[in-house]
């Protein structure tokens, strides 16, 4: 199959709701980036950036809030101010009628000193700087940002100074909301470290909070973990959570189900293989009773037949020992056939002598019919025997594991090595130098090759048996060659077969 060409589109990217309507790179790569900054993060790393977001948008409408309002207030401020002057200007010159002019103008400047949000320039009737309103000390608090977003629309207006009759000067009334500007900063300043300092306080509380809501949530994860390697035997705590400990409680009841189904589904697997190996049990014995007696009597019929033949002239004689020796072929083939059918159902010696001799016996058959290989074995000080199963077993997981090291991994050295481990468990592991998983030039998938490649009906095989006793067989790749690695229990019961 040739893969079909994708169809060019007239952009880049397409909406996902409409495939047909044209979207904006820039608009494709902006949503590609919410999610990407998004998935796969911890949950309490989401419901922190919730709340932080959820803080930004309130200190942002507080902020436009507090601005509005200082805005208003400010204009109402300044324009009471402005209104001041001039009822302030007429009841100074009322009052001082015949003060002389260099007096009123400083008594005007000294009344102007009380007035805020304004500045009061005094201008003498040829329009020069007679005095000056207040002026504003030192620095602004307020930065100039913020003053222009405060500060009102400027305002400027004159009162004429009109004494007896004639004017004798203007006051310039200039707006001056600086000092409002800066009360504002400082309470929105003040506000502003409040309400941060309060949000931190607040995040460093939902943190450690969120973590011990959601630490349940890892210990069902580690839980879930146990269940994939197959520990059924993984229990959580139940959490005060309600909607938690409902899930706690189920997956324990889940873990437990699926214990129980376990130690079955073993108990299953191990009567079947006792009633298998029975069964094969019996089949030898009758081969062993019927077939081995029967050829003997055909041999020795043939025998006797033989030596009467040879009483006989020619040409009978010469035929009948023809049929004779064929006869004593025939039979010697089948009896090999037998032997070897004896073989396969019933290891010789397997539970008369130790595992360790049947097992340096099977290698030692396996090197002789395999010179070009180097095989090697190694049998740790091993008990006697650890029960029909297990010695089965192990003789069997040896045998084609070497089996399959022989044929099809195209090793120059294989070494098989049995051991019983501290914990009362055996060991078992086939090594070699081959060319590692996947098939041979010129060949197919073999047996035993690991999951990815199939798995043969002699691996499958092992699997069954080793999975039935409680045990664990992996198939890895090693430099170089492939290792294949089986433990099962030494006791005769795995601890959940035990258990009702």
């Amino acid at each position: 199959m040739f893969p079909r060409p994708a169809p060019t589109p007239p952009f880049p990217e397409t909406d996902g709701a409409d495939p047909h309507r044209p979207v904006p790179v820039g608009i494709a790569a902006g949503r590609g980036l919410v999610p990407a900054l998004w998935s796969g993060r911890p949950m309490r790393a989401r419901l922190m950036v919730v709340v932080v977001l959820i803080n930004l948008v309130a200190a942002a409408i507080s902020g436009a809030v507090i601005i509005h309002k200082a805005r208003s207030a400010t204009e109402v401020e300044t324009a009471a101010s402005l209104a001041v002057v001039e009822p302030l200007v007429a009841e100074t010159l009322q009052a001082l009628q015949d003060a002389p002019l260099p007096g009123l103008f400083r008594t005007l400047a000294l009344r102007f000193q009380g007035l805020r949000h304004v500045r009061v320039t005094l201008l003498d009737a040829g329009n020069r700087p007679a005095g000056a309103g207040p002026q504003r000390e030192g620095k602004r608090r307020a930065p100039r940002w913020f003053a222009a977003l405060i500060a009102p629309p400027a305002q400027r207006h004159e009162v004429p100074l009109v004494l007896r009759g004639a004017r004798i000067g203007t006051a310039l009334v200039t707006a001056e909301p600086s000092d409002e500007i800066d009360e504002v900063w400082g309470y929105a300043l003040a506000l502003g470290l409040t309400g941060l300092s309060l949000s931190l306080a607040m995040l460093a509380i939902l943190h450690v909070a969120f973590g011990r809501i959601l630490s349940p949530l890892a210990q069902l994860a580690g839980g879930l973990t146990r269940l994939e390697q197959q520990d059924y035997g993984a229990r959580v705590d139940r959490p005060d959570t309600r909607e938690l400990a409902v899930i706690a409680a189920r997956f324990n009841r889940l873990a437990g189900a699926l214990g129980a189904a376990r130690a079955a589904n073993l108990r299953l697997h191990r009567r079947l293989l006792t009633a298998e190996e029975d069964e094969r049990r019996r089949t030898a014995l009758e081969l062993h009773d019927e077939f081995g007696p029967c050829l003997f009597a055909l041999e020795a019929n043939s025998s006797s037949i033989a030596r009467i033949a040879g009483t006989l002239d020619e040409p009978a004689r010469g035929r009948l020992t023809q049929r004779t020796d064929d006869i004593a072929a025939i039979v010697k083939r089948v009896q090999t056939i037998n032997r070897a059918l004896l073989n396969r159902l019933r290891p010789a010696g397997l539970g008369q002598v130790p595992l360790a001799r049947c097992l340096e016996l099977l290698v030692r058959e396996a090197a002789r019919h395999h010179p070009e290989i180097g095989v090697e074995g190694r049998f740790a000080p091993l008990k006697d025997g650890y029960g029909d199963l297990v010695d089965l077993t192990i003789y069997r997981c040896v045998q084609e594991g070497l089996t399959n090291a022989l044929r099809h991994a195209g090793a120059e050295r294989v070494v098989v090595a049995v051991a019983e481990e501290a914990d009362g468990r055996l060991r078992l592991t086939v090594e070699d130098d081959g060319g590692g998983f996947g098939p041979q030039p010129g060949e197919g998938p073999t047996e035993g090759q690991a999951e990815g490649f199939g798995e043969g009906r002699g691996l499958a095989g092992m699997r069954e048996r080793v999975e039935a006793l409680g045990g664990h067989l992996a198939l890895a790749p090693r430099a170089p060659g492939t290792a294949l690695r089986i433990v099962l229990p030494a006791g005769p019961e795995t601890p959940e077969e035990e258990s009702p």
